[in-house]
């Protein structure tokens, strides 16, 4: 039952980060047609995509980070008790 969950919490991260990415685009396309004052449109949009983009890999790293040492943990554990069995 646990692994379940930690599959289905693996999965929601992946549409987490599909999202975020999704969500910096749209935001990146807003900020190109509507015309913010002092900054040009296409300068927002690069900015936008550039810090969007790093704080999206950052945190699905982190995300995936956190499975990754549960997993690590989990094998180690198994491969412990083999050990110990023979």
């Amino acid at each position: 039952m646990r692994d379940i969950f930690i599959n289905l919490l693996e999965k929601l991260i992946t549409v987490l980060v599909v999202i975020m990415m999704i969500g910096v685009v749209v935001a990146a396309g807003g900020a190109l047609f509507v015309p913010q004052p002092g900054v040009p449109g296409p300068l927002m949009a690069l900015a936008i995509l550039i810090g969007g983009g790093i704080y999206v890999v950052v945190m699905g790293g982190f995300m995936y980070l956190g499975l990754g040492i549960y997993q690590n943990t989990r094998r180690t554990a198994e491969a412990i008790e083999q050990l110990a069995a023979r």
